[in-house]
């Protein structure tokens, strides 16, 4: 059973391992308990793994870093929840094989919500733990989906002008160089896709009484911007995929890319400057530079 402390530290543990999929050590105590001492994090970890909620794997490089991730008996306490209403666990929770398989993915993707976390905490923004939702299911239809590798909603702070603020919302792709420039670009093509599936009618719905909307609206009121995250290459490597990616841009509907922002930065640049400068790519006009959060939908 999970205690709850007085600040419910062990629930919130447990909640953003359920929605990250895996963290390491340190990224568990910036995300759950910044203003403490992290060895009080490290405690915190060891309880939790004492009472069968979360394991770990440890990675062979120096210093051991240990990786978190939930047990099956975690994930079914944490599904119970109502933060976590329509969560699906990953296969990690059940097959400490597959979490050691996915450790290098699984914490690019972590440290890169966690770049946007920090982010808005230095700038006054709210993007909280819990804002970052990996591997949401979009179906496409033909049991086709996109999954992106995280969803990120992000509320801008208000400005001295009187602005309340804008929520802004990004479907994030992480990429590590493990698949070649062309595959990667194929994922346009599949947003656009998701852009325009309108779901067909339950059987035995009269024609004229179906709603005929596109499935994302039921889910956002502006289709999320699509923002790519290029890791483990060089610059010539980098320069290939966002190249392949305007490629790509060409051949898909220019409806899609009118209402959609669709940029591209370098974990280098995520983490040198953080995810609000300017740093993003647009991938229909390479070599110029923009922040995502200013890059407004038409």
């Amino acid at each position: 059973m999970v205690h709850e402390d007085a600040g419910g530290g062990d629930r919130l543990a447990l909640a953003v391992l359920a929605q990250w999929r895996m963290a390491t050590t340190e990224q568990m105590h910036v995300l759950v308990a910044p203003r403490v001492r992290i060895e009080q994090t490290r405690r915190r970890l060891a309880k939790l793994r004492g009472e069968g909620l979360v394991d770990r794997v440890t990675l062979p490089q120096a210093g051991r870093t240990r990786c978190w991730f939930l047990t099956q008996y975690g994930a079914q306490i944490a599904s119970e929840w109502p933060e976590l209403r329509g969560w699906r666990p990953s296969r990690m929770a059940s097959d400490p094989t597959a979490a050691r398989l996915r450790v290098g993915h699984a914490l690019a993707v972590t440290q890169t919500g966690l770049a946007f976390v920090q982010d808005a905490r230095q700038h006054g923004d709210v993007c909280q733990p819990l804002d970052w939702m990996p591997e949401v299911h979009h179906p496409i239809g033909g049991g086709e989906a996109v999954i992106p590798d995280a969803l990120l909603y992000y509320r801008s702070r208000a400005t001295r002008g009187g602005n309340s603020g804008s929520m802004l919302r990004a479907f994030i792709e992480v990429d590590r160089a493990t698949m070649g420039p062309e595959r990667l670009a194929a994922k346009l093509s599949a947003y656009a896709r998701l852009h325009s599936y309108v779901p067909a009618p339950p059987p035995g719905t009269r024609p004229h009484l179906a709603v005929q909307e596109e499935s994302w609206r039921r889910h956002y009121p502006l289709f999320p911007r699509l923002l790519f995250v290029l890791t483990g290459t060089g610059p010539a490597g980098v320069d290939n995929r966002i190249h392949a990616l305007n490629a790509a841009a060409k051949q898909i509907p220019p409806t899609f890319l009118r209402k959609v922002p669709i940029l591209a930065t370098t974990t280098t640049e995520l983490l040198q400057h953080g995810p609000s400068a300017p740093i993003w790519q647009p991938v229909t006009h390479p070599g110029h530079t923009a922040s995502w959060m200013h890059t407004q939908h038409p």
